[in-house]
């Protein structure tokens, strides 16, 4: 059996986390695979208990193992490098909310959450997700791109947490990009003194300064935007931010598809990540939510015409056929059971308290599914569901 070490830990903050990175996790071969879910208390004396959290998890983990026919060894010889973690001060000061650990013979990864979960723990044949569905779309994800002559930052948001993303090969200032012109364009950067940005339409046409638009900004801009999509997901809104007179300019320059008519005028280069991300989720939280309202709907009119169920017995053929165009799932509800491809039958454990050997949550089995094949998903509190069910699904077909 292949075992990584603690330095081989992979330590980052979920909002970052891709597609691909999720898909891999999902396809990585190997089994057993445990996922790990904690809540983090991040003040006082409390987070103390994180450690001790921990331990408890993983004794439970152990156990769960154990019943799955691996040795005693082998389980802790697997778990060795989570373990490791539980004296690990430097590890439990740099945690968000909450902690995420997936372990298998061939992956050891661990991921700081920018928002609150219950505790859980379970072993399967594949990595268990539907806990983060709700970070990775829905509530979803978000970028801010601060804009100025002098600088570019990237903001990877969600509603939870930001990270700032490093630029290697992004041009950060008009000088860079086209040498040192003569010219001088401080008319269009903010005052440094105040470090704030507000909300507000992206005009476009004429403009304080329109006719003193010189070439070369455009220019910049046009450079600055292609390299920037090799970072930037196609598919995740983003809000602009800066100089009043900048944004317009670079909203009709960039050929990424969702930069929105709203962004954030003012100085934004003094500002934190955090304090990006609060001020743009104002702006981005309706379109998630509208979006979110819309499916569920949509979910409504459908009912009758054979395009939606809320009846895990069609929902998990649908799902393994990537028909689920949308699927609503109820976030701490878990429905123990198993799948029987060939035989495209799902069958319910007797005994829904917890898991048994060889049952895995449907939910997630669903949620995962729908993901791999392209549909969204929507991990929602239960009444948040549509007929507040534990999942309910619109089909493509």
């Amino acid at each position: 059996m292949a075992v990584l070490t603690q330095n081989q830990t992979q330590a980052s903050p979920l909002s970052a986390a891709t597609r691909e990175e999720i898909q891999n996790l999902l396809q990585t071969p190997g089994r057993p695979c445990v996922s790990i879910f904690m809540p983090v208390l991040r003040a006082g004396a409390e987070t103390q208990q994180n450690p001790i959290r921990l331990k408890n998890l993983l004794r439970s983990v152990q156990e769960r193992l154990v019943e799955t026919g691996m040795k005693d060894t082998d389980a802790e010889e697997l778990m060795s490098p989570v373990r490791d973690l539980v004296n690990d001060q430097p590890f439990w000061q740099q945690q968000g909310e909450a902690l995420a650990i997936f372990r298998s013979p061939e992956v050891f990864k661990t991921y700081r959450l920018p928002a609150t979960l219950e505790e859980f723990c379970v072993v399967e044949n594949r990595f268990h997700l539907k806990p983060l569905f709700s970070l990775l779309s829905g509530d979803g994800q978000f970028y801010v791109l601060a804009i100025s002559l002098k600088n570019i930052r990237l903001i990877a948001a969600s509603r939870h947490g930001a990270q700032e993303v490093e630029l290697p090969d992004v041009p950060q200032s008009l000088q860079e990009a086209l040498g040192n012109l003569t010219r001088q364009y401080s008319q269009f950067q903010a005052s440094t003194s105040s470090k704030t940005v507000s909300r507000m339409p992206l005009f476009h046409g004429h403009g304080t300064g329109e006719d003193n638009l010189k070439a070369e900004i455009v220019q910049f801009f046009n450079l600055a935007d292609k390299a920037l999509l090799k970072y930037m997901d196609r598919d995740v809104p983003v809000v602009l931010a800066g100089v009043e007179y900048l944004l317009p300019r670079y909203h009709e320059t960039t050929e990424h598809p969702k930069v929105l008519e709203e962004g954030l005028t003012g100085n934004a280069e003094g500002l934190s990540a955090e304090e990006l991300r609060d001020a743009a989720w104002e702006i981005v939280a309706p379109h998630f939510l509208e979006d979110r309202r819309r499916a569920a709907e949509r979910y409504g009119d459908l009912q009758g015409s054979g395009r939606s169920s809320s009846r895990y017995q069609e929902i998990l053929p649908a799902a393994h056929d990537g028909r689920i165009d949308t699927l609503f799932v109820a976030r701490g509800v878990r429905l123990w059971g198993t799948y029987d491809v060939q035989a495209r039958e799902a069958r319910l454990q007797s005994n829904q308290t917890g898991q048994s050997n060889g049952s895995e949550d449907l939910l997630d089995l669903a949620a995962v599914q729908t993901f791999l094949n392209g549909g969204t998903v929507y991990a929602v509190p239960q009444q948040e569901v549509p007929d507040g069910q534990a999942m309910a699904a619109i089909f493509r077909y």
